[in-house]
């Protein structure tokens, strides 16, 4: 009642305008919650991306895909202030949800490299200049050299066995290996010798969790 009270005391002209004046009021905080919120996160990237040392190229598309995501999350709440049904938008969404499923299954491959090199930018397994090897067992030799580039694909490495030859590891399998490190400067063994955990006090061996390191048969 009290609304309808404050209604009815609007001039005539007013009331006319109410039904578009109201849902526009809405949608314009709709679209300034969605900038400032915008503005936040992707202002959290860029802190997270300088405290890690994480490249242009891993933070460029991880803030296009919050941009995306704030953005049609606002169209969303916008086409339901302006009537459009909710069984509407719940079908328009699901059936996006499932074409982006069906391609986030199809560069799986992709992806799984993407998230390891974010995971290598934020734990630091290793670091540019290191030289690093990765082994089936702790035992057995593996490709070896010394890490010169990451990006959001491979891990690049200069080959220690074949002078002048680089060695692109994808980021994926560098967290299913055994990862034998040497800290940037020192010197390595020479091709025809493998280190042993004896012989190479300085080499870290990390092994992923759940996996047994032993001799093979």
């Amino acid at each position: 009642m009290a609304k309808r009270n404050w209604q009815d005391q609007l001039p005539e002209w007013a009331q006319d305008w109410l039904e578009v004046i109201i849902p526009g009021g809405q949608i314009l905080l709709i679209l300034l919650a969605a900038w400032a919120l915008q503005r936040l996160v992707l202002r959290l990237v860029d802190r997270a991306g300088a405290h890690y040392h994480m490249p242009l190229e891993l933070t460029v598309p991880i803030n296009g895909l919050l941009r995306w995501t704030i953005l049609a999350s606002a169209l969303l709440l916008v086409l339901e202030r302006l009537g459009v049904s909710a069984t509407v938008l719940w079908t328009a969404f699901t059936g996006f949800a499932t074409v982006g499923a069906v391609a986030f299954f199809a560069a799986w491959s992709v992806l799984s490299n993407l998230f390891c090199a974010l995971l290598i930018f934020t734990v630091g397994p290793f670091s540019l200049g290191d030289t690093i090897e990765l082994l089936d067992t702790a035992e057995k030799p593996g490709a070896k050299g010394r890490v010169i580039d990451i990006n959001m694909l491979y891990t690049t490495l200069e080959d220690s066995a074949t002078p002048g030859s680089f060695l692109q590891i994808p980021n994926a399998l560098i967290f299913q290996r055994v990862l034998r490190r040497w800290k940037g400067g020192q010197v390595l063994a020479t091709p025809s010798s493998t280190p042993t955990a004896e012989a190479t006090p300085n080499a870290q061996a990390l092994v992923p969790p759940g996996r047994v390191v032993g001799n093979s048969d």
